[in-house]
């Protein structure tokens, strides 16, 4: 397995491990789901780092497949290299910061690792077309 696909699957698991800040904030506010919150979706009551770690899991969900798409476009197209494996390593750090920073609601920071995890999606996809 190439560095990039590895930084990929990285990305995966942290992407897919999103949900379980939410749902134990779910559970320490309002208990375990009872039969009538299956029926009726209506949101319960969350405390704010509750209602950010549901952002930071949707905000995830939202740039992971850019970034996968590309990882695998360069890897297919015989374009992963040096550079790619940086920006991989790049966006999977910045987007493990992202998720801490969203959480604790640190200001500015989550919107300077959200832009660096843009640039590095950017660079792969440079690497990929020059």
């Amino acid at each position: 397995m190439t560095a990039d696909l590895r930084y990929l699957a990285f990305t995966a698991i942290l992407t897919a491990s999103l949900w379980i800040p939410y749902v134990v904030c779910q559970v320490l506010t309002n208990g375990f789901l009872a039969p009538s919150n299956y029926v009726d979706p209506e949101p319960r009551p969350l405390p704010l780092w509750g209602k950010r770690a549901d952002r930071a899991l949707m905000n995830g969900v939202e740039v992971l497949g850019g970034f996968a798409a590309l990882v695998i476009v360069a890897h297919l197209a015989g374009k992963a290299n040096g550079m790619t494996v940086m920006w991989a390593a790049i966006f999977f750090w910045a987007r493990a910061v992202h998720a801490v920073v969203y959480w604790f609601g640190v200001p500015y920071v989550r919107t300077i690792v959200f832009t660096l995890g843009y640039i590095s999606i950017a660079g792969i996809f440079w690497e990929i077309v020059r």
